[in-house]
């Protein structure tokens, strides 16, 4: 049993930052049910091709992206906006430890499900909301989504190639980043709230936004700035603070060159036959690369040029000289190292007979994390929950499923 086991979790978000924290929630052993639409349940299930698909190669309805970030959970297809359906919703709440949702700021308090609605009846709730600018402020009331907040953050600003050079220009990052790091900190926010309801006997509530977390995991570029005064700039693949540390062209490809201290630079000038270069002053020190970047980096470009991909990895890993290749994430999937670590995991699913996945990066070394189910159907487990959790015969669910309160 993972460490959340007993813990049970109502799930009122979609898309992408909140269901990221809720199946971290469910990997670690929480119960989590997901409520969702009846006419078509999260956003996401819709956000394809590709979709996984059945024995016989046709697709299904569950797209690649939905499920990416749902599995572990039990889906019931409730309508909120039906007061018998909010009133469902209410009555789960009480049973439950902890509240997500990703609705805009004050949506949910004209469902009575706001924070306030539900802390009288359950003050152990912890209750967690993810916004775009966050619950207060000028800019509480507007809508967001994860590119508009890696332009508004900062990530842009330092993410590309520099202005002027071919393909120059801010870029986003190729995932959805800020949702990605929101769930995260959202998953330890609420494992710390747990944790101090064990004394306190208290819940909480939890306000996090997409803007706020973007600032906060920029980290030494936040330093940087707040340092020197000075903004940092788009340098590609280069680090702001450590030469060389860039991606470089070789004789058929690139690789990524990670060298972090003085040993590890005359390692590599050893290994690439260019000791001159370990004892110029000009070089000697991080300090003093970082000064000459402009004279280093087409140095150290040119000598890479000169040798494969592979003659350069085998090398320098025999130095201990950080480096590695440039994978795409095929082969990603097929490093000895990835497949070593069991980072693939495939589910038994109703609809596609199994859907593959990628699992999650925590190892205990007791409480091992199991992966229980696939990301469920929509509305799989509307019966399930609601006659276990709520009491409700096959009579009432029918009567509510006629009523198009719930599927």
């Amino acid at each position: 049993m993972g460490p959340l086991h007993g813990i049970r979790v109502l799930d009122l978000s979609r898309v992408l930052a909140g269901p990221w924290a809720t199946q971290a929630l469910a990997d670690l052993g929480a119960q989590v049910i997901k409520i969702e639409r009846p006419d078509g349940g999260d956003d996401t299930r819709q956000w394809g091709p590709p979709y996984a698909q059945d024995a016989q190669g046709r697709d299904t309805t569950e797209s690649a992206y939905y499920l990416s970030t749902n599995r572990g959970k039990r889906s019931v297809a409730v309508d909120l906006a039906n007061p018998e359906g909010a009133r469902l919703a209410r009555e789960l709440a009480k049973r439950c430890d902890v509240l997500v949702e990703n609705f805009k700021v004050g949506g949910l308090a004209r469902f009575g499900l706001a924070y306030d609605d539900l802390k009288t009846d359950n003050p152990a709730l912890i209750y967690c909301s993810i916004s775009a600018f966050g619950q207060d402020g000028p800019d509480a009331d507007k809508p967001g989504y994860d590119a508009m907040i890696q332009g508004m953050g900062g990530l842009m600003s330092i993410t590309g190639l520099p202005d002027g050079e071919p393909g120059g220009g801010p870029q986003k990052v190729g995932v959805a980043v800020v949702d990605l790091m929101t769930g995260m900190y959202a998953a330890t926010a609420i494992t710390a709230a747990l944790y101090e309801r064990r004394a306190s006997g208290k819940g909480q509530y939890i306000d996090l936004a997409l803007l706020d977390t973007q600032l906060g995991w920029l980290a030494n570029q936040n330093m940087n700035y707040l340092v020197s005064g000075h903004s940092p700039r788009r340098q590609g693949t280069a680090h702001p603070n450590i030469v060389p540390y860039q991606a470089f062209a070789t004789a058929d490809g690139f690789l990524m060159l990670a060298v972090g201290n003085d040993r590890q630079f005359a390692s590599w000038c050893s290994v690439a036959g260019r000791a001159e270069l370990a004892a110029d002053v000009r070089f000697a020190t991080n300090a003093a690369r970082v000064a000459h970047r402009a004279e280093l980096v087409p140095l150290v470009a040119a000598t890479l040029r000169a040798r494969t991909t592979h003659e350069w990895l085998a090398a320098l890993n025999a130095a201990q000289v950080p480096c590695g290749p440039i994978n795409d994430i095929g082969e990603v999937f097929a490093e000895p190292q990835i497949v070593h670590r069991g980072m693939r995991i495939d589910l038994p699913h109703p609809t596609a007979g199994h859907v593959p996945g990628v699992r999650n990066p925590i190892n205990y070394s007791r409480t091992a994390i199991e992966y229980r189910e696939a990301p469920p159907l929509l509305g799989q487990h509307t019966d399930q929950v609601l006659e276990a959790e709520l009491g409700l015969d096959s009579v009432e669910r029918a009567r509510l499923r006629g009523a198009g309160v719930i599927r």
